[in-house]
């Protein structure tokens, strides 16, 4: 066994070549072993298991710069990097990170959870090191997915401008989340195919340097041979036309080839790209077979592939996915568009059953958004199926594009609130505080899963402006359902439970945990009123002036960034009313970011739960029961 040898990438520099590939065998059975009890991203990283080695074995982390776009695909980075034994601990709370994490190892150089990243910061840190005098490699390993994200193509034109020396490994599995989509993957696959180019060039670069005396020199200044050569036959040329060289493609699990195409690549003065083909799920037959499936995944029986799910109510998406698809058949002009999470956001069945008013544009956020506001303006119902955290990438299209327009576009938001083991870069509990404040947008969130339904009836029938509705994380509450749809009147939020002196202004999941703590409270003789805040914009004025005319003490319970979200707008609404008494207590995420955990944990830690309500509860009861009469001081 290699493996428990390894302890630092250091370890790797006194093994053969074949030694490195039966080590990258035991790395695999440690990732599907592992990743059986813990869950977590196994096909991305069993994809990567000979290229990681490969990288390690040539250069010398942390002085090169590896970064990992996404970073999803980092384990075996991890177990390089002396982290093995902390796999267990893998995405749980206060455990190693299922990312890229600077705080984890100084071999973490850059961090990220969402795409298209490694580029620009391999750009930086290249052009960091040249004016720091320094010599150090910079690397960057970006999917082919990834390399959809405008940003990427900002990057690479950069790059090739300025011709700093560096290399971007593209790992080209044909695979993001979701099977990829467009031109750059058409592209890809020309190259992936063309093998007869491959062999040619070869033949001709060795024919040139067997050629007596001058050979060599031919070879080298044989340029304009070579790009005639090439704009016949080169698939790479958009590569070499933004000024990159290109090299590949390799088959990246051939760990002889990668070493040696590395070396290669360290000998060209500018950037490199190395265009590696590998295989999603490499080594474990389920993972190959459905690598989507399999992309992040829960604890499983690794002899059967069968995922051990708990049974439960099904999630929102899939409420979400199933409501849309009744409407739809009633609607025609209704059309779902996803940046490249058709899976994770509900649509599959939707785009069996209208494959031609179901879009994924790939992993392009900000072009979803626009072509939405365009569709609207032609007069569809496009639906933006976004998570909340990948939605916050297209800020500047929903503020000028959507909302400057006043185009009815639908903003489905999932993901919305804590999201457990995803953790910090994943959280979506920034969209209310971002979204509230531009023009003409409506924002809502539901009680349960029957509200949802009907808010997607509410958007479907809103014809003046942008409409959006967010929905959690998690398994609904399990409610009967009703029948027919109807629409929420907007601006509307009901009171769901009556009480004295004391309300709960919530919303979404937060409602049970008001409830919880009321049941708490009435057994000490509280009676305390529940508000359902189902509309973050607009609020309800006439309910909140008459919570305030009743002296009611309020606490707004809100699972988002406290600052600038439901309970920061309350204020603002009463301070714009000139009603400077009224009492609101704010319980919402504090100013910071809230790492991996379970959601459970995640409210724990900044108090979202309904002994915390119920705590505050009882400040607010002695404070405004007990407050003393000021004294005069002693003369």
């Amino acid at each position: 066994m290699l493996l428990p040898q390894i302890k630092e990438p250091n370890d790797l520099k006194s093994l053969s070549v074949d030694e490195l590939v039966s080590l990258s065998g035991e790395i695999r059975q440690f990732l599907i072993e592992k990743l059986s009890y813990t869950g977590g991203h196994l096909a991305p990283n069993l994809g990567v298991v000979e290229l990681t080695v490969a990288l390690h074995y040539c250069y010398n982390s942390p002085k090169d710069k590896m970064i990992y776009d996404v970073g999803h695909q980092s384990y075996v980075h991890k177990i390089l990097t002396g982290r093995k034994d902390r796999f267990d601990t893998l995405r749980k709370y206060k455990g190693m990170s299922g990312f890229v994490k600077r705080n984890e190892s100084e071999h973490d150089v850059w961090e990220a959870g969402h795409s298209s990243t490694s580029l620009s910061a391999a750009m930086g840190m290249a052009y960091a090191r040249d004016l720091k005098g320094e010599d150090n490699k910079v690397i960057a390993i970006i999917g082919d997915g990834a390399l959809t994200g405008g940003m990427a193509f900002e990057a690479l034109n950069h790059i090739g401008h300025e011709q700093k020396k560096m290399m971007v490994i593209l790992n080209d599995n044909e695979m993001s989340i979701a099977p990829n989509v467009g031109a750059m993957h058409n592209y890809l696959s020309k190259i992936r195919s063309d093998r007869h180019y491959l062999k040619a060039k070869d033949e001709v670069e060795f024919l040139l340097n067997k050629i007596p005396a001058i050979g060599g020199r031919l070879a080298k200044s044989a340029g304009w041979l070579k790009d005639s050569f090439k704009y016949m036959m080169v698939p790479g040329v958009l590569f070499e036309e933004l000024g990159f060289t290109y090299l590949g493609p390799v088959d990246g699990h051939d760990l002889p080839k990668l070493i040696e195409t590395f070396k290669q690549a360290d000998n060209v003065n500018g950037p490199v790209l190395v265009h590696a083909v590998t295989t999603k799920g490499k080594g474990y037959k389920p993972a190959e077979a459905d690598s989507v499936k399999w992309h992040g995944i829960s604890p499983y029986k690794i002899e059967s592939g069968q995922v051990l799910k708990s049974v439960g109510n099904p999630m929102y998406t899939d409420i979400f996915g199933k409501t849309l698809i009744e409407l739809a058949k009633q609607d025609d002009r209704i059309v779902a568009v996803t940046p490249a999470m058709p899976g994770g956001s509900g649509l599959i069945p939707f785009s069996k059953e209208f494959p031609d008013r179901m879009v994924d544009v790939g992993i392009a956020e900000q072009h979803a958004a626009t072509m939405c506001a365009s569709l609207a303006m032609e007069g569809l119902k496009p639906v933006f199926a976004v998570y909340s955290t990948f939605m916050q990438r297209a800020y500047d299209q929903i503020v000028h594009d959507i909302c400057r327009h006043n185009a009815n576009v639908m903003i489905a938001i999932d993901r919305a609130g804590f999201v457990g083991p995803d953790g910090e870069t994943h959280q979506g509990v920034y969209d209310v505080a971002f979204l509230r404040h531009i023009p003409n947008i409506v924002v809502m969130m539901p009680k349960d899963e029957n509200e949802l339904r009907h808010m997607m009836k509410t958007a479907l029938e809103y014809n003046d402006g942008p409409i959006a509705y967010r929905y959690p994380r998690l398994n609904v509450v399990g409610v009967p359902m009703d029948e027919e749809l109807k629409t929420i009147p907007i601006g509307t939020w009901e009171t769901l439970r009556q009480g004295e002196n004391y309300s709960i202004i919530a919303a979404g999941p937060m409602i049970q945990v008001a409830e919880e703590a009321a049941e708490t409270l009435k057994r000490e003789g509280m009676q305390v009123s529940i508000v359902n805040a189902r509309f973050f914009k607009p609020l309800d004025r006439e309910l909140l002036l008459e919570l305030a005319q009743k002296d009611m003490k309020m606490i707004v319970l809100e699972e988002a960034c406290e600052a600038g979200s439901l309970g920061s707008s309350i204020l603002e609404f009463f301070s714009q009313e000139g009603m400077h008494e009224a009492k609101v207590h704010l319980m919402g995420i504090p100013d910071l970011f809230v790492e991996h955990g379970s959601v459970k944990e995640q409210r724990e830690e900044v108090g979202l739960t309904a002994e915390a309500v119920c705590d505050e509860m009882r400040k607010l009861k002695l404070q405004y029961t007990y407050d003393l009469p000021k004294t005069s001081l002693p003369s």
